[in-house]
Order: structure tokens, then C-alpha cells, then sequence
């Protein structure tokens, strides 16, 4: 398997301590939270200051990993970061949002993610076949795109059991076209006179990862973002009943083959109850203003560390690894997403 798929299935006692007992995620660790601080460092600098430190962090990580390479030593902390870290700050996100607000999505909110979520995989698969791209590496990449990143590619490969090629090409894919929805949404989110509301749930409904979706949405501030994060747990939610219905069509297609009988159970996002725990106790606890800033500025440059992680995981030769198609393909599920999801919420209560 590749390092990411191993990272995101299991994280074995190995990836954290070497030989000898020491922590060998340390160094990972110091290399994120470092590209992490200097995106915070480098928002002093006049007209940087509008893009917040998570797509900074991103940004610097992409240039670091591109221009010089992510060292060797550096690989287990930056999955840890990349997985672990990202999942504590997606977590700690709940004490900023109350239960009043989470049902502030409503049955429309839930109904255009839906249709998002199913309208682009069909699209994928269909537009797959059309390309000529192998079916598994098209069943990955409209995983990605429509649920939630490179954790929906690995948990899908689970069934569509693709080659560690075909993952390393999906996760490359959906990790670059959603970062590219992270850096313009902002741009284009008064050009589309979208409110608070649309907007949150536009990039809730279409941005590949959750932490791209975090980045893009808080750029238009508190309400859009925390809209924004409720929509796209609504979608990871629904990667356990999709991958499990991918495990069950997979299983018959394979019924005549006896070594293919068993299937593996999909991972849950078992992160997203600890979300809504967090949820609900801000719901019912009032917790003093200098404490939950300090909690505000910390889940920030954790998500940094996860996203400057991502950056220092996001390489660019991947994309020309199994050649153009399945890049237009992922091009195509990119600008389906963005475009079906903008149109339902145009045409929903939200617009």
C-alpha cells in the first residue's frame, strides 16, 4: 500500500516510535507545526494578511515539497499531522458551533448535499467510461471528489480494492483540484453575490477535504465557515452507507469468486461524534471568552499543521504518473461539483 493509504486504514505502534523507543514523529511533527507558524508569520506582511494561515500553510507546504522534496524522516509526523492532527482540530471545531446553529442546515441544506454528492459520482463514473479511464481509478476519484478528499479514496479502494498507483493518482487528484476550490471560492464568492449562508453551504457541498473546505469558507467569516463545516460533515457522514453499498455491489459482481466473498469492513469517521459531542456540550455549557479564544487560536494552527501536511504530501509529477485522462477526469468531476452544487443552491431557501 502507499503511505498514505497505510496511514489513513491503521497507524501502527511502528509509525510513531522507532527503533529503540524513540517518538520518530517528532520531526514531522516540528516540520508542520513549523510551516504552520510562518503562515502565520508571514500574514504581517501587507495584502497577505486577507488569506488565512491555513491556506498559507498550504501553499508554503506545496512550494517546500515541489521545490525541495519532504526529507524521509519527516514522513511519519507529517501523516500523523495529516490524519491525527487534522481530525483533533476537526473535533475541537465543535465547541465553536452550538446545536442551534447545526440544525441551521435544514432539510433543504441536507437535500441539495444529496443531490450533490450522488449527481457527481454518477457524473464521474458516467464521464469515466466516456474517457476510457480504468474503472476503478474513476470509482476512486468520484469518491473523492463527491464525499470528502483522500480519506473517501482510501476508504472506498477498501471494495474497489484499485492498485496503490491508482490510489497515490486519486489522492493526488482531489488534494490539488480542492485545493484550487480553496484558493478561488473566496475570490469568487462576491462575484456570484452570494450570502453568508450560500456560500458556507456551497463550499460545504462541493470542497474535496474538510480542512480545504474550513479555509475557504472562514475567508468570508464566522457564519459561512461554520455553515460551511456542518455541510461538509453532513457529507462524511455519508461515506460509511456509501462505501458499504459500493462493498455490497462489488460483492455481487464477485459472487462467482469464492476468494472474493469476504470483504473488509469500511473505517468509519468516527471523528465526526466527537464533533457533535463537542457540539452539544457548547450547546449546554457557556464556556468563559479567554479560554475559548485560546481554543480558537489553537484549533487553527492545528488545522494549518493538517493543511501544511497536505501540502508537504501534494505532488505535482503524480498527476502525470498514469497520463491526461484520468487528470481531465478529475478536472471534470472538479467543475461538476462546483457548478451543480452553486446551481442548487441558487436555486434553493439558501440563495
Amino acid at each position: 500500500m502507499t503511505d498514505i493509504a497505510v496511514a489513513e486504514t491503521r497507524l501502527p505502534k511502528r509509525l510513531l516510535f522507532g527503533e529503540g523507543g524513540s517518538f520518530s514523529a517528532v520531526p514531522g511533527l516540528a516540520l508542520t507545526a513549523s510551516v504552520a507558524g510562518l503562515a502565520f508569520a508571514v500574514r504581517s506582511i501587507p495584502g497577505v494578511g486577507i488569506l488565512s494561515p491555513m491556506i498559507l500553510a498550504t501553499l508554503l507546504g506545496m512550494i517546500f515539497h515541489n521545490v525541495l522534496g519532504t526529507p524521509t524522516w519527516a514522513k511519519p509526523g507529517v501523516m500523523f499531522s495529516l490524519r491525527r492532527i487534522l481530525r483533533l482540530g476537526i473535533i475541537l471545531l465543535g465547541l465553536q458551533l452550538m446545536a442551534s446553529q447545526v440544525a441551521e442546515v435544514g432539510f433543504v441544506g441536507v437535500g441539495v448535499i444529496l443531490a450533490v454528492l450522488v449527481g457527481t459520482f454518477a457524473f464521474t463514473k458516467w464521464f469515466g467510461r466516456v474517457l476510457g479511464v480504468d474503472a476503478k481509478l474513476a470509482e476512486l476519484i468520484a469518491a473523492g471528489t463527491s464525499i470528502c478528499g483522500a480519506s473517501a479514496v482510501i476508504a472506498t479502494n477498501t471494495v474497489t480494492e484499485g492498485s496503490d498507483e491508482d490510489v497515490a493518482y486519486a489522492v493526488a487528484c482531489v488534494t490539488v483540484f480542492g485545493s484550487l476550490s480553496m484558493f478561488l471560492y473566496p475570490l469568487l464568492q462576491g462575484m456570484l453575490h452570494l450570502s453568508a449562508e450560500s456560500y458556507g453551504l456551497w463550499s460545504g457541498a462541493s470542497i474535496h477535504e474538510i480542512a480545504q473546505v474550513v479555509a475557504a469558507a472562514f475567508q468570508d467569516g464566522a457564519r459561512a465557515g461554520e455553515l460551511a463545516t456542518v455541510a461538509k460533515l453532513t457529507r462524511i457522514m455519508m461515506l460509511a452507507p456509501v462505501v458499504i453499498t459500493l462493498g455490497l455491489l462489488a460483492a455481487r459482481r464477485a459472487a462467482h469468486a469464492a476468494d472474493k466473498a469476504a470483504r473488509k469492513a469500511p473505517p468509519m469517521p468516527w471523528f465526526v461524534l466527537g464533533f457533535v459531542a463537542l457540539v452539544m456540550l457548547n450547546s449546554v455549557v457557556a464556556i468563559p471568552a479567554a479560554p475559548k479564544h485560546l481554543i480558537v487560536m489553537a484549533t487553527t494552527f492545528l488545522l494549518s499543521m493538517a493543511l501544511a501536511a497536505m501540502g508537504l504530501e501534494t505532488d505535482f509529477r503524480k498527476l502525470r504518473a498514469e497520463g491526461v485522462k484520468p487528470l481531465l477526469l478529475a478536472a471534470a468531476a472538479w467543475v461538476f461539483i462546483s457548478v451543480f452544487a452553486l446551481v442548487l443552491v441558487k436555486l434553493s431557501l439558501y440563495a
